[in-house]
C-alpha cells in the first residue's frame, strides 16, 4: 500500500460559506497590497477547495510571484529544481521500493508469525505481537502507511479471527504503525535531514531508542486494556515452534540488520543502503523464496514510481513556499514575535508540539516538514536545541497527526483493507494516543532519549 492519497483532487473540507470568504480574501488581499497574506490565503483556499496539496503550494507561489513581480516567473521552476536536487532524497525511491517488494514477497507474514511465537505468549498476545512485527518491519520500510498497507492486513485479520474487537484489533495495528518512521530507516527523516542541513546517519541513530520506547509504552497499553477487558494469551510458548519460526524468519530479519547495522557502523550512507535493502529484497522474493513473479514486480515498480513522484512534486513544491518565506524574512518575524512569548527551551518546545500537533491533524507528512523546517528550526536553534533532537521531535509529532481526523492517512489506510469505518477505527486509536503523547513529551524534555546513542556514535 504506497499509493499516496495527496495528490488525488478531494472533496471541500469546509462549509462553501468559509470557501467563499477565502476565495474574496484571495482577490482584495493583493489590492490592499498584503501580498504575504495573500499567498498564506491563496494556499489556505486551494486546500479547503481539495486541490491537491502539491499542487496548491506551488500554485500559491506561482501566483505570489506573478503578484508583485519580485522575480521573473522563471524562478518558480528553477526553485522546484533546486528543492529536489539532493543526494539523500535518492534514498527515498529505493526506500519505497523495497518495502514494497518485502510487502509483496511474503516477508511481511515470516515475520508475524515469528513475532507471533516469541510474543504470543502474553496477556493480549497478538496485541504485543503487533507491536513487535512492526518494530521489526519497520527497519526496513521506513513509512508508516506502507506497514499498515502491508502488515495490518495480516495483523487485523488474525487478531479479528481469534476474537478480539475489531476497533481494538484497528487501534492497535494504527499506533504501531507510526513506530515506522521513527526507528531507522526513515522517509521523513530524510525530508528533515535534507531541508534542515543535518545528518541524516545522526537522525536515523537518534531514532532507535524513541521508536522502542513507543513499542513499550504501546505493550503496557495493550497490556492494561486486555487486563479490563479479559483477553487472555493467544499461544503457548514453543521452543520447537519460536525455533522453526525463527529459521524461516532469518534471513528477512537480517534485512534491519543491514540497513541500520550499516549506517550505524558508517559501511555505506543512508541512500546507499537503500540501495542494499532493494539488492537483498530482490534477493530474498525472487532467489530465495520465489514468490515475486514479474507481475508483482511490474506492479510494485508502477506503484514506486507513482509515490516517488508525488513525494518530490510536494518537496519540489514546499521548497519554493520556504524559499518565499525565507527571502522575505518571515522565519526572522516568527522568530522575533514568538521570543517574546517563549524566551526559554521549555516554551519553545512547547510551543513547537502544540504547532506541530495541530499542523499534523490537517497537513500530509511530507509537506508539513518541508513547509515548516525553515520557520521552526531556527526558532529551536536560538535556544540551544540540537537540530536531530529536533527532528525527531518533529516526525514524531507528525506520525501522531497520521492518527488523527480530518486527514488520518493511516486510519483511511487501515479502513480499506480491514473493511471497518473510519469512525470506528478513530475510536480504537484513542486510547493509544495516550502512550504515544506520553512517548512525545519525555523524547521532547529528556533529550538524552534520542541524543544518547548519536553522540555515542558519530561526535
Amino acid at each position: 500500500m504506497s499509493r499516496l492519497s495527496v495528490m488525488r483532487w478531494q472533496k471541500p473540507v469546509v462549509s462553501p460559506l468559509l470557501a467563499t470568504l477565502a476565495v474574496l480574501g484571495c482577490v482584495i488581499l493583493p489590492l490592499m497590497g498584503y501580498h504575504l497574506s495573500f499567498l498564506f490565503f491563496a494556499l489556505f483556499t486551494m486546500l479547503v477547495l481539495g486541490v491537491p496539496i502539491a499542487i496548491s503550494l506551488a500554485g500559491a507561489c506561482l501566483m505570489f510571484v506573478l503578484i508583485t513581480g519580485q522575480v521573473p516567473d522563471i524562478v518558480v521552476a528553477h526553485r522546484m529544481i533546486n528543492g529536489i536536487d539532493s543526494f539523500p532524497l535518492l534514498a527515498i525511491p529505493f526506500f519505497i521500493f523495497a518495502g514494497s517488494l518485502m510487502n509483496n514477497g511474503g516477508i511481511t507474514e515470516r515475520i508475524f508469525n515469528f513475532a507471533k511465537a516469541l510474543m504470543g505468549w502474553m496477556r493480549g498476545g497478538l496485541g504485543h505481537v503487533n507491536v513487535g512485527a512492526s518494530i521489526v518491519f519497520s527497519g526496513m520500510s521506513g513509512a508508516a502507511v506502507a506497514d499498515a498497507g502491508g502488515l495490518g492486513m495480516i495483523e487485523v485479520k488474525a487478531m479479528k479471527d481469534a476474537g478480539y474487537d475489531e476497533e481494538f484489533a484497528v487501534g492497535i495495528t494504527a499506533a504501531s504503525s507510526t513506530i515506522g518512521p521513527i526507528i531507522p530507516p526513515s522517509l521523513p527523516m530524510v525530508i528533515y535531514g535534507v531541508m534542515a542541513s543535518a545528518s541524516v546517519g545522526q537522525l536515523f541513530a537518534a531514532g532507535l531508542v524513541p521508536g522502542l520506547l513507543m513499542g513499550v509504552m504501546l505493550m503496557l497499553m495493550i497490556f492494561v486494556i486486555s487486563r479490563r477487558r479479559g483477553y487472555t494469551a493467544d499461544a503457548r510458548f514453543s521452543v520447537r515452534v519460536l525455533g522453526r519460526t525463527f529459521g524461516r524468519a532469518f534471513l528477512s530479519l537480517m534485512t534491519p540488520v543491514i540497513i541500520v547495522g550499516g549506517i550505524i557502523t558508517g559501511a555505506f550512507t543512508p541512500t546507499e543502503a537503500a540501495v542494499a535493502a532493494v539488492a537483498y529484497a530482490l534477493l530474498l522474493g525472487v532467489v530465495v523464496y520465489r514468490t515475486l513473479t514479474w507481475q508483482k514486480l511490474l506492479k510494485v515498480s508502477m506503484e514506486t514510481i507513482e509515490t516517488t513522484a508525488v513525494i518530490l512534486f510536494i518537496v519540489g513544491s514546499a521548497s519554493i513556499f520556504a524559499w518565499i518565506l525565507t527571502s522575505n524574512q518571515v522565519t526572522q518575524n516568527v522568530i522575533a514575535l514568538m521570543g517574546t512569548f517563549a524566551d526559554s527551551k521549555l516554551a519553545v518546545l512547547m510551543m513547537a508540539n502544540i504547532v506541530l500537533i495541530i499542523v499534523g491533524c490537517f497537513m500530509e507528512t511530507i509537506a508539513a516538514i518541508t513547509i515548516l523546517v525553515p520557520v521552526l528550526l531556527p526558532m529551536a536553534i536560538a535556544v540551544g536545541v540540537d537540530p536531530v533532537h529536533f527532528g525527531v521531535i518533529m516526525v514524531l509529532n507528525l506520525m501522531i497527526g497520521l492518527l488523527t481526523p480530518p486527514v488520518g492517512m493511516v486510519l483511511y489506510v487501515l479502513s480499506r483493507v480491514s473493511n471497518v469505518s473510519f469512525e470506528r477505527c478513530m475510536r480504537g486509536t484513542i486510547p493509544f494516543l495516550i502512550p504515544l503523547v506520553v512517548c512525545l513529551l519525555l523524547v521532547t524534555f529528556i533529550p538524552a532519549i534520542s541524543m544518547w546513542l548519536p553522540t555515542l556514535i558519530y561526535r
